[in-house]
């Protein structure tokens, strides 16, 4: 995930509307922790801040008053009652000698974490791709948001591979209550055959959303031993989300790609996520050459409209077939 640097930095692009990143990447999509991002922070300055190197000791205690849900949402919150959330787990540090310390560097780099635990499940282990593990981790993180929503806040989703090069909320529509980028997108927002992906979502919270997401939970059992991503395609048209009238929406590539379906114009795209990829030494890999994609684009000159991408190169769908066939871990 890249994390914009304000205007004021060095760094700043001349190009309009366009920030300079400086990364920092979480490689994992497996619940332990959450971190929240309120927007009007300073952005994180640099690489040696978000993954400073020191003794992680013991974790804060997330049942204490300090580290309650309800006050870190209220810390992390915009005016309008919106958060921003992204997850990192023990995998996602990268070494083992970081096993159960993923709430500890969630809090080295801001205070507006909250440790999510899920009973029955060792976190010491990375969780493989479908595994009963898996499963039940990604549903905790179903109901968990369903909870954020209940308590009054709206939450911009992010899982922790999408690179961020602009500012998303101008793209978000106005009137959605559930919007979601895609794997594939077929040029209208309001088309249920679009493919949605559910690493990169924004909800409204209301009585619809709160209700879909209930919902979205509660079909896990109708559909045992898929994920939520494939439930969703399951159930998003069903005659229930009609008769509690949510306002659904997918997101377009253009804006919101992915190496799935890259968004093909540079002056445009806002994320870009490292999806229909398997394997966390192909997903690093793609990440950093779409970073390197991204420095070329911002230093070229502004008439040079041509340039693209040159990711996906390891990461595709047909890697995605085989892994899943051979059961690697999720990256």
């Amino acid at each position: 995930m890249t994390v914009p640097v304000p205007p004021d930095s060095p760094s700043y692009s001349r190009r309009p509307g366009v920030l300079r990143c400086v990364v920092m990447i979480v490689a994992a999509a497996v619940v332990s922790c959450f971190c929240l991002q309120r927007a009007a922070d300073s952005w994180i300055p640099s690489a040696a801040h978000v993954f400073p190197s020191f003794d992680y000791g013991g974790s804060p205690s997330s049942d204490s008053e300090e580290y309650s849900l309800e006050r870190v949402l209220k810390d992390a919150s915009m005016q309008d009652n919106s958060v921003i959330l992204t997850t990192l787990n023990e995998a996602s540090m990268g070494s083992s000698k970081f096993n159960g310390k993923a709430f500890s560097r969630c809090l080295a780099v801001h205070s507006h974490c909250f440790a999510l635990v899920t009973e029955g499940i060792d976190f010491s282990r990375e969780a493989y791709f479908m595994t009963p593990d898996y499963l039940k981790m990604m549903w905790r993180r179903i109901d968990f948001l369903r909870s954020v929503l209940e308590m009054g806040y709206n939450f911009l989703f992010t899982d922790a591979d999408v690179m961020w090069f602009r500012d998303p909320f101008p793209h978000f529509h106005p009137d959605a209550d559930f919007q979601i980028a895609c794997d594939h997108f077929r040029g209208r927002s309001d088309d249920i055959e679009n493919r949605p992906n559910g690493g990169f979502k924004f909800v409204r919270s209301n009585n619809r959303s709160i209700e879909f997401y209930r919902f979205w939970y509660s079909s896990h059992e109708t559909y045992p031993g898929l994920h939520d991503q494939d439930v969703l395609n399951k159930i998003k048209k069903d005659s229930f989300i009609r008769e509690i009238g949510l306002k659904l929406r997918f997101l377009d590539t253009t804006y919101f790609g992915g190496f799935c379906e890259p968004s093909e114009d540079l002056y445009q795209v806002c994320t870009m996520h490292a999806n229909c990829c398997f394997g966390l030494n192909s997903k690093l890999h793609d990440l950093r050459i779409m970073l390197e994609d991204w420095k070329r684009f911002l230093s070229s000159p502004p008439s040079l409209e041509s340039y693209g991408w040159t990711v996906p190169q390891n990461c595709s769908l047909d890697s995605l077939r085989l892994d899943v066939n051979n059961q690697s871990p999720q990256g």
